[in-house]
């Protein structure tokens, strides 16, 4: 008791960081479902926040290392509650379905579950929809019912191995929409809420290029698709018992150079989530009217935090930044206004700053860059820059809250952003113009970044490090090749560097799913020869290259670690072969390939990991540790 109260004594007298990381969780009833410790629980909605809740499943019964719910969906009677469970080390993942009663009970477990949803049939018995994912392709759908009429059948198989499926039940529960996709084309099946037996009907057969997604409100489809020019996307509707394409009328545009993030439906209100130029905005429609009001969102937030909500009368969601944990925004349909959460304001808003830049590339095209660094920082020539980069499938750099980026920054360092093509910050075209035979744009577009940071007085090459996690590595690997003097140092996390071997095995799980983006080496000459030009792995050459950590996992599906080990070696071979010739006193990069344990593709909260990395980092630049890992404590357990 002594040695208890000594903590608590010390900890109630240390000043910490106030933030907080929501996990899954769900609101259905008067109850809200969620993870505590090792168990899933439930507790009525307005003792949340405290210690009175109900314990529906221990995890440490499916023995497994470190568990965790990932989605949480319940059954619309209450009768059943079905739940995901992961581990930090795995994509694998098991899906429970717990019966809901005085003695909570596991009614069935489904393995390799992706997506899935509930609905309610004619005789009020709940239909639990899943899809099954084996060696991380998504092409079946199975139905189950539990209790005396327990059931499960497969009742749809996607046939072409380029697609995935998933499921989503719209807002209002009228529908559950199976969707077939791959990078640029997509199909989608409606199954009704009222009548889960009855075969799906079709909305649109998929035509290549053409993408679109569903939602449902009062007996219309508001369909979200690129179909006509410009191929962004524009919000369409049409009544639901005419889905077909013909049927469309086109209802909302975006302007140009706009990233639809997400849409949320509501009763009276459609709210579209949006990127324009770099920034965020919220969109809010009356359906009654047709009104729009856009709303500018504050310049420090990098991204949307979505809220699982069924209030109707509010639209909740977070803002967030690399540097700034989450905060909460309510928009109140009735008010007309957006009100943000009030209480503990961050300092770190006014001890560092958010710019906004663009580099001018090659082609002439404007690349936006975001940037952070303290406030009071002098000489920003002379300080340590972090370079993020990612360019591939159309995906937005991630820029959530990382409390190791935050120190970074505290510690003096600047970060710096840089939303290249490939990705999806300026809308789908901004992801076509890096993507196939178009991918050194994304490489021209990161080059000229760098050269701009630097010309406008952002530190210099030997202070400049550049760090990228998966698809990313394409463009890293490439640039080291290409224009090594711009970087002293690099960390990498499960990168694909070998996009010509990769792309022409056809074994591996993605290959033929990810087509769209890289092409296809075996039977197009075209697509290996420009593959051939900017594949790490093929290009390395004797030559001086930044010092590079490497993070791989051992059982990666999606990268597999025989590549990353390849281009180890090789690299290593060529910089032994350059050191021979470069004469006494040079002093050869270091190069360090750490293997984790584990099948995952990312561990984004490793702490092992993250201290690995900022170690390296500041042993390459020769700079003092000590702070930053003070630092860093306030935020991780070590």
């Amino acid at each position: 008791m002594d040695a208890f109260e000594k903590v608590r004594t010390k900890l109630e007298t240390q000043p910490q960081e106030e933030y907080e990381i929501i996990n899954a969780e769900v609101k259905h009833g008067g109850f809200v479902y969620y993870q505590e410790g090792c168990c899933l629980v439930r507790s009525k909605d307005e003792e949340a926040d405290n210690d009175n809740y109900e314990v529906l499943f221990n995890l440490e019964e499916l023995k497994l290392d470190q568990p965790f719910i990932d989605c949480i969906r319940v059954a619309p009677d209450e009768k059943y509650v079905a739940a995901k469970i992961r581990t930090e080390d795995s994509e694998a993942s098991t899906c429970i379905v717990v019966k809901l009663s005085d003695q909570p009970v596991m009614e069935a477990s489904f393995p390799n579950v992706s997506s899935f949803e509930w609905v309610k049939d004619e005789e009020e018995e709940d239909v639990l929809f899943y899809t099954f994912q084996r060696n991380l392709r998504c092409h079946d759908v199975y139905r189950a019912t539990f209790g005396d009429n327990k059931r499960n059948e497969r009742f749809y198989t996607e046939k072409d191995p380029s697609y995935f499926v998933f499921l989503y039940l719209t807002k209002d529960s009228r529908f559950l929409t199976i969707n077939i996709m791959n990078k640029t084309t997509s199909e989608v099946w409606l199954i009704d809420g009222l009548s889960p037996w009855d075969p799906p009907v079709l909305i649109q057969k998929r035509i290549h290029g053409v993408l679109y997604y569903v939602e449902h409100r009062d007996d219309e489809l508001y369909i979200l698709t690129n179909v006509g020019e410009p191929t962004e996307f524009k919000l369409m509707r049409t009544a639901a018992d005419t889905p077909a394409i013909m049927n469309w009328d086109l209802f909302f545009t975006m302007k140009r150079n706009t990233k639809v993030v997400d849409l949320d439906m509501f009763k009276d209100h459609c709210v579209l989530f949006l990127k324009h130029s770099n920034l965020l905005y919220v969109n809010v429609i009356g359906l009654a009217d047709d009104s729009v009001r856009s709303l500018k969102l504050p310049p420090w937030a990098c991204g949307f935090i979505m809220d699982t909500n069924s209030d109707p009368k509010n639209c909740p969601f977070q803002l967030c930044s690399p540097i700034r944990p989450p905060k909460y925004y309510t928009y109140k349909f009735a008010e007309g206004k957006l009100f943000e959460e009030t209480g503990h304001e961050d300092p770190i808003t006014k001890t560092s700053r958010v710019l906004r830049l663009e580099a001018k590339s090659k082609d002439g095209k404007s690349v936006p860059m975001t940037i952070f660094h303290k406030t009071d920082s002098e000489d920003l020539q002379k300080k340590p820059l972090l370079v993020h980069v990612y360019g591939a499938y159309g995906m937005d750099l991630k820029m959530n809250f990382r409390p190791e980026r935050r120190v970074l920054v505290d510690d003096g360092w600047i970060l710096a952003y840089c939303h290249v093509r490939g990705g999806g910050e300026l809308g789908l075209q901004w992801h076509a113009d890096g993507r196939l035979t178009k991918k050194l744009n994304g490489l021209a577009d990161l080059e000229a970044c760098i050269k701009t940071l630097h010309g406008q007085g952002f530190s210099q090459p030997s202070l400049t490090t550049l760090t990228a996690f998966s698809a990313g590595g394409v463009l890293v690997g490439a640039l080291c090749n290409s224009n090594p003097e711009l970087l002293r140092a690099v960390t990498l996390e499960a990168p694909f560097l070998d996009v010509l071997n990769t792309m022409m095995d056809t074994t591996l799980p993605l290959t033929l799913e990810e087509l769209e983006e890289w092409g296809n080496p075996s039977s197009d000459e075209k697509h290996k020869n420009y593959i051939k030009r900017y594949c790490p792995y093929q290009n390395i050459k004797p030559q001086h290259y930044p010092s590079i950590h490497i993070t791989a996992y051992e059982n990666d599906e999606r990268v597999p670690l025989k590549g990353v080990v390849n281009y180890t070696e090789k690299l290593k071979e060529a910089i032994t072969e350059h050191a021979k010739d470069a004469g006494e006193g040079y002093q050869a990069p270091n190069v360090v390939l750490d293997i984790q344990p584990g099948g995952n593709h990312v561990i984004e909260d490793s702490h092992k990991k993250i201290t690995a990395q900022i170690k390296f980092l500041y042993e390459e630049l020769g700079l003092d540790s000590t702070s930053v890992f003070e630092n860093l404590k306030k935020y991780l357990k070590f």
